[in-house]
């Protein structure tokens, strides 16, 4: 009977400079992590399905198994719930700032050509209310892009009650309320018009007629929003969004800011303001972020405010530039010269010992991977 040996599909193994490359990226995000006062946070990668729930399962749908007493269990398709998890069974004292790393898994469509497994890396603010977390958050993201070299970032802001806050304020039914907003996401044109055309008319009808367009760049934007009247809960998010807008040009000018007040909320416990980074040489988001202050009401009844941001840390590796694989240095010895090759070997850059017993097969080793051959024999 054949056994499969193969890679499950969506799964990559990663080896060589490749792989090096992903583990400096990690190295260096943990580090400026570290230098921020943020403090570890390692969680398993195995979880009780419930964890998970409030999670949409079109984007996140999860590997499943169950335990031995046949509770269903999950390859974590997320890192910021677990945290979630760990504040409301530790009871740890707030505020804290967490780092975090690690590998997810989401079970993609078949033929998507995007992996099942993806690599993370970020930080959550838990405990701490006002702009001040959530601009830490892209500090850090847009700091950490700089530093990896990577430039042209155009960083996306939307916020998750812009929708809901504004559609409360139109007078029409629930029902057509809920079928316009449905129409808005799914930029269904035709049924979007016939549902807002009785408002054509009212100080809502110029935005609404724009509303299915309205991303882009932050000030064209902002221009169409200013025509809405004022509205006690749109001001707050309004005034938020431009104070993190200036925030950003007047730390890093060179980020091209665009907003998309169009879109749902990219998960449903997301409260305030989100953030996602890219560029045009890449194909997903390199980070992706925002505010979640009901986060901890999924475990238990407490409203706690958190914000957190997270790395794609496979796409930062396929915007980085790969070393070139130098020629290295084979160091042959005898087996009683074991220490003057340990000594070689911290001198010399780019090095390893060569376990060979002969010096033809040195040779041989040293000619097929373009390498230079210290010959520790010759000195004796």
């Amino acid at each position: 009977m054949m056994k499969n040996t193969n890679l499950p599909s969506g799964t990559r193994d990663e080896f060589g400079i490749e792989a090096e490359v992903k583990e400096t990226i990690q190295n260096k995000l943990f580090k400026t992590f570290r230098q921020r006062g943020f403090r570890k946070l390692t969680t398993p990668v195995l979880e009780y399905s419930d964890v998970f729930k409030p999670l949409s399962a079109e984007d996140y749908r999860p590997y499943q198994l169950l335990d031995d007493q046949g509770e269903p269990l999950v390859l974590r398709p997320d890192l910021t719930l677990p945290v979630a998890r760990v504040m409301s069974t530790t009871g740890i004292e707030l505020p804290v700032k967490w780092y975090y790393g690690g590998d997810v898994f989401r079970v993609k469509k078949q033929l998507s050509g995007s992996y099942n497994q993806l690599t993370q890396a970020g930080i959550e603010i838990v405990g701490y209310k006002g702009l001040k977390a959530d601009w830490e958050c892209l500090e850090v993201a847009l700091s950490g892009c700089k530093s990896m070299g990577i430039e042209n970032v155009t960083i996306e802001l939307s916020h998750a009650k812009f929708v809901d806050t504004l559609i409360e304020q139109l007078e029409l039914p629930d029902p057509t309320k809920d079928s316009l907003k449905q129409a808005l996401f799914a930029k269904d044109l035709s049924k979007y018009s016939q549902l807002s055309q009785p408002l054509s008319d009212t100080q809502f009808g110029r935005f609404l007629g724009e509303w299915p367009w309205l991303f882009g760049n932050f000030d064209t934007v902002m221009a169409v929003v200013e025509t809405l009247p004022e509205i006690d809960g749109l001001q707050s998010i309004i005034t938020s969004l431009k104070s993190t807008a200036a925030f950003i040009n007047q730390l890093f000018p060179e980020a091209n800011v665009t907003l998309d007040l169009s879109i749902p909320s990219p998960q449903s416990y997301y409260t305030g303001m989100a953030f996602r980074g890219f560029t045009d040489k890449s194909a997903g988001y390199l980070f992706s972020g925002g505010r979640y202050d009901d986060l901890l009401t999924n475990f238990q009844n407490v409203k706690t405010s958190a914000v957190g941001v997270a790395f794609d840390v496979d796409a930062l590796v396929e915007r980085t530039s790969l070393p070139d694989d130098q020629p290295g240095a084979l160091i042959f010895f005898t087996s009683d010269q074991w220490q003057q090759a340990e000594e070689t070997l911290a001198k010399v850059p780019n090095s390893t010992l060569c376990l060979t017993d002969s010096f033809e097969s040195a040779q041989r080793l040293a000619a097929s991977s373009n390498s230079r051959l210290i010959d520790l024999t010759k000195s004796r």
